[in-house]
Order: C-alpha cells, then sequence, then structure tokens
C-alpha cells in the first residue's frame, strides 16, 4: 500500500527544465561550446558529480564545468527575477489532496538545497511537504538510488511504500533503482521503452495522479 509520495522538483513541480535547457546553451556559448539539446536532455536531474564527469569526457579536461554551471546560475536568477517561476499545471491542487487523503509528500531533488528551498517558498509549495531531499545530502544523486532511500527514511516508509513521481530517466532511474513505485510524468522528450519500463505508470500531467492513488 503506497503512504506516501514524493515528487522530483525541477520539471515536475516547477516548469524550470525548458529555461535550463536555454540558458545551458547560452553559458557553453559564452565558453566557445557547442551543447546540443540532446545532451542536455539526457543530462536532465543528474546530479552535478555525474555531470561534470560527462562534460569533461565529451569536451575535454579543460572544460571549466564549475564556471559552466555558475554562469547558467547567474542566466537562469535573472530569469527568475524577472518572470519569477511557473508552476507544471494541477501542482498545488493535486498536492494538496494527496496530503487531505493523509498521504504523506516529499521532494527530492538534485537541486543544490539553498536553491530548492528558494525555489519552493517563490512559489509557495514549501509548507505542501514534510521533508525535502537533496543531491547535496548523499553520497551519490540522481540517477543513483541514494537521494530516495534516504528520502524513505526520513519520512519512515519502506521505498516500496512510496510513490515517486518524476520527469526525466535519470529521476526514475534513481527512484526505481530504491524500488518506489514510479509514476513518470514526461517533460521535454517521450520516454523510450527502457524507461517505461522502470515504471509503474506514465501519465499525463499531475492530476492523473488522484485517479491512480485512493
Amino acid at each position: 500500500m503506497i503512504k506516501a509520495v514524493l515528487f522530483d522538483m525541477d520539471g515536475t513541480l516547477i516548469d524550470t527544465e525548458k529555461y535550463y535547457a536555454v540558458y545551458k546553451q547560452k553559458a557553453a556559448r559564452e565558453a566557445g561550446y557547442r551543447m546540443s539539446l540532446e545532451l542536455i536532455y539526457d543530462m536532465r536531474s543528474k546530479c552535478s558529480k555525474f555531470a561534470r564527469t560527462q562534460l569533461k569526457e565529451i569536451y575535454g579536461e579543460e572544460f571549466d564545468y564549475e564556471a559552466f554551471t555558475n554562469r547558467r546560475k547567474e542566466l537562469m536568477q535573472e530569469h527568475v527575477e524577472k518572470y519569477g517561476l511557473e508552476l507544471k499545471p494541477y501542482v498545488r491542487e493535486t498536492v494538496q489532496e494527496l496530503r487531505r487523503r493523509g498521504y504523506q509528500t516529499a521532494v527530492v531533488t538534485a537541486t543544490a538545497e539553498e536553491r530548492a528551498m528558494k525555489y519552493l517558498k517563490l512559489t509557495g509549495l514549501i509548507d505542501l511537504f514534510d521533508e525535502v531531499v537533496c543531491a547535496s545530502m548523499v553520497e551519490n544523486g540522481k540517477p543513483c538510488p541514494d537521494e530516495y532511500i534516504y528520502a524513505c527514511e526520513k519520512i519512515g516508509y519502506k521505498p516500496e511504500e512510496c510513490a515517486a513521481v518524476e520527469d526525466s530517466p535519470n529521476g526514475v532511474t534513481s527512484a526505481w533503482g530504491a524500488g518506489c513505485q514510479v509514476i513518470m510524468i514526461p517533460d521535454l522528450t517521450h520516454p523510450n521503452d527502457d524507461t517505461v519500463a522502470k515504471t509503474w505508470h506514465v501519465a499525463d500531467n499531475l492530476k492523473e495522479i488522484l485517479s491512480i492513488l485512493p
């Protein structure tokens, strides 16, 4: 029986992934590199530890990952200050209804803790979650299962008692590896057969969770 619902943040709760893609490409161009959308989509929800290794393998050891990431953060911060943050459809009413039904809720994100808390506060979502778990809190972030294992420990339930809501293949792999029941709501790209095989359900939007969970 599912007792808790664990949510990824970027691309699942907050509609940020499309802007991350734009600003990653811009930061790469400014540094003299060409970064394809295919590569950027492949890195969604991948913690910095693994993203750094992947990019250095592609562009060489001279690729300054920290400078690239810091520039992308600057560009995104400028965007947030100018336009604010957009929620994905049905976020607030879905999480509120799940809590009304008695489910515990948590956020499990590859985003750094400071920025994750900032975004959740800016969007007014922070009070809807019992816990917020970030990659910096574990040895290995997504796509490794550590974050979801830790989140389950924090809320006091076994992974098989938790539904995990994810938008990206890396997030799905992380939650599936921990033993959670994965509900995927794809963002930006459609899942391949390998990713679908790791899911319990694939939904079109967050509202559909309410028909999946009693």
